[in-house]
Order: structure tokens, then sequence, then C-alpha cells
């Protein structure tokens, strides 16, 4: 990464991933500009040396100012939650789909260098081969998991047909400090931490056997920086995030020790483990932080 005072722009940089990413980015000498809307997030949340921007990235006006003169837009901004998603299709698709576009069109006036997209697993959907490779055919089971397939082939076409150099990155079931244990991030190990935290018993759904691939968040942040200058990616191109190991439940909970209970099995992809390939020969990226590793130290972090 670049060493002078380059701008960027982090959009949802107060988010969980987003204030991990902001705060790498200042470390590596970046005029680092946050917008986030602080909707579901808070302005404490925003790392010492960045300058916020609290607007919505649906304001084209305000978006496009804030973009001129930026090298890179890291656009993480969403409303993640696919509960919302299912509750509120319209509201949901309205800032996660409209702000996508809004953030492109604000791009490619302010002749921004290139746009990484995140993106999420949640696009495979329940698929009946692994590891889940990026040609296998989408197939959302929610309205966020369709917001973020849209997006995806927004920046693909924005590449092909406007020129913007593009890339999205595929998160899997990203974990680390700072994490909202009841946010839409939280996933088993958020949920798993405040229940020893608050001497409740961890609840297992099922047998616990089903897998999960946990990715560290600094892997992620490491992954967003490199697909931002590799000279390999800029055409819409679609990449894996994740350790590209599989991580049950059970074993989850047995890191995070405690008593635990097994209530009955809910309707959710059985097994989850992603092919990683594509990111160690486009983005020469791999992980770097092993899971049992991640969760000592979080455990640690929180004083468990």
């Amino acid at each position: 990464m670049k060493t002078q005072k380059t701008k960027v722009v982090v959009t949802g940089g107060a988010g969980f991933i987003g204030c991990h990413l902001t705060r790498y980015l200042l470390k590596e000498g970046y005029d680092v500009h946050v917008v986030d809307s602080l909707v579901a997030s808070k302005e404490e949340s925003v790392p010492s040396g960045a300058t916020l921007h609290n607007v919505d990235v649906r304001d084209g006006e305000k978006l496009t100012n804030i973009f001129k003169d930026a090298e890179f837009v890291f656009h993480l901004a969403a409303l993640p939650r696919v509960q919302f998603s299912l509750d509120h299709p319209k509201e949901a698709h309205d800032a996660n789909v409209n702000g996508m576009l809004q953030v492109l069109l604000s791009a490619k006036e302010a002749g921004v260098k290139r746009v990484v997209f995140s993106s999420s697993s949640s696009i495979y959907g329940d698929q009946p081969v692994l590891p889940l490779v990026e040609t296998m055919p989408p197939a959302p089971k929610s309205p966020y998991a369709m917001h973020k397939l849209i997006g995806e082939q927004y920046m693909r076409l924005w590449s092909e047909v406007f020129g913007v150099s593009t890339v999205s990155l595929r998160y899997f079931n990203v974990y680390g400090s700072g994490q909202d244990p009841d946010g839409p991030y939280a996933l088993v190990v958020g949920k798993f931490l405040k229940m020893r935290m608050q001497g409740q018993p961890l609840t297992i759904t099922g047998d616990g056997k089903q897998t999960r691939d946990f990715t560290h968040v600094s892997d992620v942040v490491r992954a967003i920086s490199l697909a931002a200058t590799s000279k390999k990616v800029g055409k819409g191109e679609v990449i894996n995030i994740a350790a590209g190991k599989q991580q049950s439940v059970n074993h989850v909970a047995e890191i995070v020790g405690g008593p635990n209970v097994y209530i009955p099995a809910r309707l959710e992809p059985r097994f989850l483990q992603a092919d990683i390939k594509k990111a160690k020969k486009l983005l020469g990226w791999k992980p770097e932080v092993k899971f049992d590793d991640g969760m000592r130290q979080l455990k640690k972090d929180l004083g468990i």
C-alpha cells in the first residue's frame, strides 16, 4: 500500500468491518474519509484521524463531492440484516441497491480510480457441492442476498460499460474484536461469547455438527486493501474471502467454554466452506489467522 496522503473513502466506516478497515488504512498513511449515516452504528466507532461525513450514500450531490480527488472507494455501507430485508423488502432494497448505484454514479463522476465492493457469501444460498467456488450459479435465499448479487452485477457493468475499475469481495462469516453480539454480523461466535459473559449456557441448534467458514476480520481487511491495489483485477471480478476451512458449531462452543444446551434444528445451510484459490491468484492473499488463535485472542480481549 502507498504511504503518501492519498485520499480514500470508506462507506459504512463506522460499522464492524468498516472501522477495522479505516484503522488499517490510517496506519498505512492514507487520508481516510468515512461516509456513514450512523443509522446502525455509532460515531465513536470511527477511528481517530479519519474524517467522518454523516451522509446517506443515496445523497448523490454530497457523495460526489466527498468522492472528489479520492483514489479508492471501499463500499461497505448497507442495511445488512437478513431478517430486516424479509420484513421490509422495499426499504432494504432502496438502501442497498439504490445506495450501491449512487456510489457507482458518484465514483464515475468524481473520477475515482477503483471501487471495492463488500459482498456476501449469502449469494450462494444452498449449494449441493463444497467448496463454494465463484463460478457456481447464485441462489439467494433473502432479499439481502439478492441485493448483494445485484451489487456485484452493477460493479461488473460499470467496468464494462463506463470503464470504472471495480472488484467485489464475498465475505464468509467474519468475526473479530468490536463485533456487536446482537448485530447483523454476530453469527454464532458473538452470540456464544455474549452467553458465556452473561453466565448462560450456550444454545446449540440441532446436533451442532453444522459448519461455517469463519474468517478473521484482520484477514478480511488485508484482502480489501489488496483488492484496491492489485493490477490483476478491476473488471468487476468476484472473489471469495474466507479461511477456506470448516469449523463446526460444536467446536466453537468448545473454545468458548462453559455449559451448553441443544435445541431443535432450524432451517439453515448444513455445511459451508469456500474455495479461495482465486483470492490467492488475483490478490496474492491468503488467510493468516487460525480460527482457534483468533478465538483465544477474542476471549482474552473480552476478559473471558
